[in-house]
């Protein structure tokens, strides 16, 4: 199994794990592979950073490290991960740019608790889950934002 940095049209990164490097070139060639955030399949391979042993003793990865990468939808496929943005906007409400003290509000019981779905910075985001408030983003296709189902 080989690990590639990959890179779509739309300048989103994502990993893809292949058998080879010739699985690679022929899913490439055939426009097998699309980016798992917007379906661009204009895919490109990027460089990374080799893994040099050192001798010394292996480590944990960082957290930083594990939680990048565990937000990653890379190989998730276009049809489950539509189906699972479908699934959400069908059963959130939209509460848009209002998403962030939306939130708040529900956390702390100043509003009904409900499921909603919003827009906010990535600043917002890690205030957000600071506050032990547990949101996620997803890659929501722009044509879908705003629409109710």
């Amino acid at each position: 199994m080989i690990v590639f940095d990959l890179g779509c049209g739309n300048n989103h990164r994502f990993e893809g794990w292949f058998a080879s490097s010739d699985d690679f070139e022929r899913q490439l060639g055939r426009k097998l592979i699309s980016c798992p955030l917007c379906g661009n399949a204009n895919v490109v391979r990027l460089p990374h950073a080799a893994y040099i042993k050192t001798g010394g003793s292996d480590r944990a990865p960082r957290a930083e490290a594990t939680a990048v990468t565990s937000q990653q939808y890379a190989n998730v496929g276009r049809e489950v991960l539509t189906r699972l943005i479908e699934h959400i906007i069908e059963n959130t409400e939209d509460v848009g740019a209002e998403f962030p003290e939306e939130a708040r509000k529900i956390h702390y019981r100043e509003a009904p608790d409900r499921r909603i779905r919003g827009t906010a910075s990535r600043e917002e985001v890690e205030e957000l889950k600071e506050e032990g408030i547990e949101v996620v983003a997803l890659p929501i296709p722009t044509h879908r934002v705003g629409k109710t189902h």
